[in-house]
């Protein structure tokens, strides 16, 4: 096959073994990191409408939880599936696909009049982010051979940064000008050109083995994620002791037993269980959560620390973060972190990235200043820690399974971050307010939260602000530590792995 009829979307093919340089691939990388960046701004962009949509659609606390995690829960639940889809369906073709899902989902979010409406819209756009974040991901090891699959990676990676620190600010500049709903429609001319862009430019390509759809296993994996999700997510509100947290917990945990068992036995698995006898991709797979847990966590906490401390508004905050997902981009692109990836290798880069990320937030948490200087130095030491990190992490899933399988690779990375990113979130948000009640004055006692605690203060508002700056302090050290031993296990697991594999 020649490189000329790959851009005319040839039959499916393994495409790294049949052709060698893909045409415009550097240009298809910008529309796989588009496709990305939306969709990762979705999970945080929603965050600054809070006050707009209580008032607009008449929400109640509940109704904006659903609202901003109907998307993630979705999504998380089906990204096992939605890699094994794209390796049986066809990457390219599941990429439009999700496309137009989430092109849909937005339209029907935008033009939501009822809290319901936009719910059932989230949860939609879900389904095709699932699908988006698998393939792109899937497609990125396809079209670039092992000389330049690195740094695509860790491009892609980095897009995934810049979409998590660019929402607020986005959400907050379109508020400023427009209704909430343009949040939402913003998406469409972005879907439309990824659309066309990817029809014209990604040929295909599938796993030519992946024989029939495994619905059982589609159904035990999506509801076993949901419900672990879902009761990492509801934890910290409802209680960790709860029946309802401990009930769907308990039931995801044996779906998912259930899953591993059947996918043993059936003869297509939609998630091939002998990648978990690879000790490279154990360790890879350990790291993802891991270093997720604590890198998200804490960075959750440091968005706390600047709208609650700071008093900055959620965009403002936002904002001011974006030199931290600039310098990961800046240092991908430029290729700076692909070529200290290659001299370090991936566990001593791993290892590094993550202590320069710990470094970088210890900095920023220990060291007073009322200026931004201390805490713009902090961002961009522990974005050059991310910018080595995350895409040696990615790098080393993807590299310890068959490229024909990429996309289920993907699935599980995909998989394994939400997963650590929601217990991050959950666990030191705990930590975060277990500390500030202990802290808080005795009249204070029961208060649910630090604008509930400050509402009641009165005379006491120095005492509440500063029990809570104290408590952000001792959630974000042990979120750097989370980050540091993190970082350390993860790189020692997977230079373990490296060294059991150089023997046999």
């Amino acid at each position: 096959m020649s490189n000329a009829s790959a851009t005319a979307a040839p039959a499916p093919v393994d495409l790294p073994v049949a052709i060698g340089k893909v045409p415009h691939r550097w240009l298809i990388l910008a529309i796989l990191c588009l496709t990305q960046l939306v969709v990762v701004l979705d999970n945080t962009v929603l965050t600054v409408a809070v006050p707009v949509l209580t008032v607009e659609l008449d929400a109640g606390t509940a109704d904006v939880q659903w609202m901003i995690n109907a998307y993630a829960l979705v999504l998380s639940g089906l990204l096992l599936s939605a890699g094994s889809a794209v390796d049986r369906y066809g990457r390219r073709r599941m990429l439009l696909v999700g496309l137009v899902l989430f092109g849909v989902g937005s339209l029907a979010a935008g033009l939501a009049r009822t809290s319901e409406q936009l719910i059932a819209a989230r949860a939609g756009m879900g389904v095709g982010g699932a699908l988006l974040v698998t393939a792109t991901l899937a497609l990125a090891m396809q079209v670039f051979d092992s000389a330049e699959r690195s740094r695509a990676i860790g491009i892609w990676a980095a897009t995934s940064a810049l979409g998590f620190a660019a929402g607020p600010p986005i959400g907050g500049i379109v508020l400023a000008h427009l209704p909430w709903g343009a949040i939402f429609l913003m998406n469409i001319p972005i879907v439309l050109v990824c659309l066309l862009a990817g029809r014209a430019l990604i040929p295909e390509s599938r796993n030519p083995a992946s024989g029939r759809l495994d619905l059982i296993g589609v159904a035990l994996s999506t509801v076993g994620l949901t419900a672990i999700v879902w009761a990492i997510i509801s934890g910290p509100e409802l209680g960790w002791a709860s029946t309802k947290v401990l009930g769907a917990g308990a039931a995801g945990v044996l779906l998912l037993g259930l899953f591993v068992r059947w996918e043993q036995r059936v003869a297509h698995p939609m998630l091939d269980m002998h990648f978990f006898r690879n000790r490279r991709f154990v360790g890879a797979v350990c790291g993802v959560v891991l270093i997720t847990f604590g890198a998200t966590g804490a960075l959750f906490l440091l968005t706390q620390h600047l709208q609650f401390v700071r008093g900055y508004p959620a965009w403002e905050a936002g904002l001011r973060m974006v030199p931290f997902a600039l310098s990961i981009v800046v240092l991908n692109v430029a290729g700076v972190a692909t070529l200290a990836i290659r001299r370090l290798g991936l566990p001593a880069a791993i290892a590094t990235g993550m202590t320069l990320l710990a470094g970088g937030l210890a900095l920023v948490t220990h060291v007073p200043s009322e200026g931004y200087g201390t805490l713009l130095a902090g961002l961009l030491i522990m974005g050059t820690g991310c910018a080595l990190a995350n895409p040696a992490i990615v790098e080393a899933v993807m590299s310890a399974i068959p490229t024909d399988k990429a996309g289920a690779g993907a699935g599980v990375d995909g998989t394994m971050t939400e997963v650590g990113s929601s217990l991050g979130i959950a666990v030191l948000g705990a930590v975060l307010n277990a500390r500030f009640a202990a802290l808080l004055p005795a009249a204070l006692a029961g208060a649910g939260s630090f604008p509930a605690a400050l509402a009641a203060a009165g005379p006491d508002r120095e005492a509440v602000t500063a029990a809570f700056a104290d408590a952000l302090r001792t959630g974000q050290t042990v979120g750097a530590v989370a980050v540091l031993v993190g970082g350390l296990v993860a790189a020692a697991l997977l230079h373990r792995a490296d060294r059991i594999s150089a023997r046999s």
